[in-house]
Order: C-alpha cells, then sequence, then structure tokens
C-alpha cells in the first residue's frame, strides 16, 4: 500500500470514528445522519457541482452512482437503527469487520485483485482483532450484557456491513469512471433525497435534533463525508482490499470513545483488540 494512500485512510479512520461517536449520542440518529449529510453536501455543493459541469457525467459512470446512492440511502437507514438499539463499542466493530471480510473475497472475481501473502495476514488479522474486541467485557452485568451481545442492534450492524461491503466495492469501480469530488458529491445529494419522505415522517424529531444538537451536526457534517471523499481517493491508488482494511483504524478509536465517552466496557481488553487490528492494518501498509 503507497504512503499516499496510506494517508488518507488514517485521516479518514479518525474522521469517521468522530462522526459515529456523534451519531451515536444523538436523541434521533437517523435525523442527525440525515441533517449532517444534507449539510455537508450542501457546502461541497460549488466544488462538486462546478467539476461535474466542467467535466461532465460519463454514461459509464451512471449505473456506479445510481447504484451507490441507494446502498448509501441503506446504509444510513440501517446505521442509524443499529446505534438507536445497540451499544456503539460493540455496532461499530460488527459493522466494520464484515466489510473487511468481505471485500477482499468479492474483489478477486470482480477486479482480479489478488492480495499478496502479507496482505491476506494483514486482512485476517484486522478480522481477528475485531472479533476480540466483540469478545470484550462489558461493563455491565453479565445477563444484561448477553442480551445486548445479539439482539436488533446486532442485526442491524450486520446489515450495515453488507451495505459497507457493497458500496465499497461499487465506488472502487464508480471513481475509475467520475473523479470522486463529484461522485460522493451525487452520493450525498441522492442518498438525502431518498431518505427524505423517512425523515420528514418524523418532523418533530427533526427540529429536537437541531435545537439541541446543531453544534454536534456541524461538526459531523465537516468529518462525514469528507471522510469518505479521503477513501474514494485512496481507492484510485491501492486495492479495494487493502484500503478497506486499513481504514478499520477507526475500530481502535471507537474502542477509545467507547471505554470513556459511553462507559461501555474497560479499556485494557480494547486495547488488546485493537493492537491486534493495527498489526493487521500494519501488514496491510507493507502489502503490495
Amino acid at each position: 500500500m503507497t504512503g499516499a494512500a496510506l494517508a488518507l485512510v488514517i485521516g479518514a479512520a479518525i474522521f469517521h470514528a468522530a462522526w459515529n461517536a456523534l451519531a451515536k449520542r444523538a436523541h434521533d440518529q437517523l435525523a442527525f445522519l440525515w441533517s449532517s449529510v444534507s449539510l455537508a453536501t450542501l457546502l461541497l455543493g460549488p466544488v462538486w457541482l462546478g467539476m461535474l459541469s466542467a467535466r461532465g457525467l460519463p454514461a459509464a459512470a451512471l449505473p456506479f452512482v445510481i447504484a451507490t446512492i441507494v446502498l448509501h440511502a441503506f446504509y444510513f437507514f440501517a446505521l442509524g437503527r443499529s446505534y438507536r438499539l445497540g451499544e456503539f463499542s460493540l455496532v461499530y466493530p460488527i459493522a466494520r469487520g464484515l466489510g473487511v471480510a468481505l471485500v477482499p473475497i468479492l474483489a478477486l472475481p470482480l477486479f482480479d485483485e489478488r492480495l499478496s501473502p502479507l496482505g491476506t495476514a494483514g486482512v485476517t488479522l484486522v478480522v481477528l482483532g475485531i472479533v476480540g474486541l466483540h469478545l470484550t467485557p462489558r461493563a455491565v452485568s453479565a445477563a444484561a450484557s448477553e442480551s445486548k451481545r445479539v439482539g436488533p442492534g446486532t442485526g442491524w450492524a450486520l446489515l450495515t456491513g453488507l451495505t459497507i461491503a457493497a458500496y465499497s466495492l461499487v465506488d472502487k469501480a464508480g471513481v475509475a469512471r467520475l473523479h470522486p469530488v463529484p461522485y460522493i458529491g451525487l452520493l450525498g445529494l441522492g442518498s438525502i433525497l431518498l431518505l427524505l419522505p423517512t425523515v420528514l415522517a418524523n418532523p418533530d424529531a427533526l427540529r429536537r435534533e437541531w435545537a439541541v444538537n446543531w453544534r454536534w451536526i456541524l461538526v459531523a457534517s465537516s468529518m462525514n463525508l469528507t471522510a469518505y471523499l479521503l477513501v474514494l481517493f485512496a481507492f484510485r491508488l491501492s486495492k479495494a482490499g487493502y484500503v478497506v482494511a486499513a481504514r478499520e483504524l477507526s475500530i481502535v478509536f471507537s474502542a477509545i470513545i467507547g471505554s470513556f465517552w459511553f462507559n461501555e466496557g474497560r479499556l485494557g481488553p480494547r486495547l488488546a483488540g485493537a493492537g491486534v487490528v493495527l498489526a493487521g492494518v500494519a501488514c496491510v501498509a507493507l502489502a503490495r
């Protein structure tokens, strides 16, 4: 993995863990996510609309743009549901880890991307580290912990992970046909329009979210699309499996956030699992 691609992914990981933590603490997660993505799309509008006007939308890119809009709309909905029903430090690793496991497998037949032995070891370590994080003790009773491990939040996290794997593969192909900046602008615009009827079905929640959390919505809006824009540029520089694995550095940050901010468990065991993730990312960074 090139140094430039790794730097982009590390930046994306920091932003991603931060805005996901802000979404978790919201009163209505979907309203928060929709608001922050809407604002980010609006703020980036002059840039991506200008590039789109100058370069046009290639016909070859259109199917991928449509597919990623649909997938991201479902992703934001599923992510909101998983955060509403599950623990941050459990939901986040499940959702992110499933993509790590699936993308390299699916990228082989789709893009003929064959991972090196070191790269394969790195992806494997990332998956094992995520499983280790899932098994760390919770800061609640055993009965309550068991009830939270497998429940609606876990199910929605798995659906989120499947969506992440799907849109990662779509976007790897999409940014080969359209520059990442107009690509993410269209992605943001399309997904917020698709989610608009769902959000407006509960207008009180949307008004309450802005009244209570408008400052954090502003902060999140500067991070969510920016984080994924960095990933899109990284897709242009490295294999999809390596990019998706390396961006799971965000799981290390989520473990720390979950322990300190949401009081979801002791930090030591979480850092052990995070260390395995870091080892895997180091292998991916050195792989070719």
